[in-house]
């Protein structure tokens, strides 16, 4: 298994998946960070490479 080929967002989302059910309070944290990420990559598509 090649980690450099991995798609980042199911990653991202089976990692936050894990730590909503270990601690459910996060969650509103985690998806505002991942609506904030998701918002300044839409705005500056040049940072994603």
């Amino acid at each position: 298994m090649d980690l450099a080929n991995l798609p980042l967002t199911p990653l991202i989302s089976l990692i936050a998946g894990v730590v909503i059910l270990i601690m459910p309070r996060l969650l509103n944290y985690i998806v505002a960070l991942y609506l904030i990420i998701v918002g300044l990559l839409g705005l500056f598509p040049q940072a994603t490479g």
